[in-house]
């Protein structure tokens, strides 16, 4: 078989690994496939497994070889030499297309520091939603506590599942396309229905969830073994009420042939900005997804369109993007950032 070795950009088709939530119509409309019951996410180009299982939600590239382990063949043809410095054989980055069919729970991730102390892992799971799609009179998603919560409150939230007041303690934040949302470790949250999003995140399978009543089939799922005694520890306990324009932007107006969707804050776990082509622009060498959402035109010498998933490695050089495309483009840590945030680890 071959290994997987592949200096182009590569199209891929969906990866729906089965979730507990229902959802995956806005996927199957994008993509002009078809939708299932519980198919809510769609994993791209991911070497990330959902989290107790050995192969669910790896990417298969259309050569048969899984994309981890092309990318374990030749990581600096895939991620570049500097990457490679800083992450080894290792993406540092999961996207998905997430469409959320019902509200999901109130949840968290953990920190790097967490992961790394409890779950022996590098990578917490830091995330960030574009918000490309709704459907519904009130498409909303709830972002970190209001106030200050002490953590015995979050212990008895949790052990009564009341979901009530776990849900109420939560900022609302009703969104529309082009609004994003960047969700540090630790912040509690939850995606309403009928919220369709491109999903940037670290590249775990790590929640904390605290709402498992009625979407997990017992507590021991919602706290990733550790016990809620221990994984509790996790929450971002502060209040964001006043805060939340650190959090939430909306980008739809800014229109120029990229436009930056998350800012610095985001660049020690990935980028991700919004093209907009019409006739020709230059991507710059590196790793990325690009996630196609209208038009139609040519990526270097693959053909793209509305619903296209691409995964661009490294060594594919400068590309054209050429055509009357818009395309989201999902990329690793800026190296520089990452540095920078490891210096001033405590």
């Amino acid at each position: 078989m071959s290994s997987g070795v592949l200096h182009q950009p590569v199209s891929l088709p969906a990866n729906q690994p089965k979730q507990f939530y229902r959802g995956g119509e806005a996927i199957a409309a994008l993509r002009g496939g078809k939708s299932g019951d519980f198919g809510p996410e769609d994993w791209v180009a991911s070497t990330t497994t959902l989290f107790g299982r050995s192969d669910a939600g790896l990417t298969t590239l259309p050569n048969g070889v899984l994309l981890r382990d092309a990318v374990e063949a030749d990581p600096t043809g895939w991620l570049g030499a500097d990457h490679v410095e800083k992450f080894g054989a290792d993406t540092a980055l999961l996207v998905k297309l997430l469409d959320a069919g019902q509200r999901l729970p109130v949840h968290c991730h953990p920190s790097n520091a967490f992961a790394s102390s409890h779950l022996n892992c590098r990578h917490g799971k830091t995330e960030a939603w574009i918000v490309v799609g709704t459907t519904g009179p009130d498409p909303t998603v709830y972002i970190g506590f209001r106030d200050d919560v002490p953590a015995q409150t979050v212990a008895e939230w949790v052990a009564r599942q009341d979901t009530r007041a776990m849900l109420d303690s939560l900022n609302p934040v009703r969104v529309r396309p082009g609004d994003t949302v960047f969700v540090p470790a630790g912040v509690p949250h939850a995606i309403g229905e009928g919220v369709f999003i491109v999903e940037l995140q670290q590249p775990t399978d790590f929640s904390v969830t605290l709402e498992w009543r009625g979407f997990l089939a017992n507590a021991d799922i919602g706290h990733l073994g550790l016990g809620y005694d221990v994984a509790l520890d996790c929450v971002d306990r502060h209040g964001w009420g006043g805060r939340l324009e650190k959090l939430v932007h909306q980008t739809s107006e800014k229109w120029a042939p990229s436009v930056d969707l998350l800012g610095h804050d985001a660049d020690p776990f990935f980028q991700a900005d919004r093209l907009h082509v019409e006739g020709s622009f230059t991507l710059e060498p590196s790793f990325a997804v690009l996630v196609v959402l209208e038009g139609a035109g040519r990526l270097g010498e693959l053909e793209v369109r509305k619903g296209s998933t691409v995964v661009i490695p490294h060594a594919a050089g400068e590309l054209g993007l050429t055509g009357d495309v818009v395309a989201i483009r999902c990329r690793p840590p800026v190296l520089t950032a990452v540095s920078a945030a490891e210096d001033v680890r405590p």
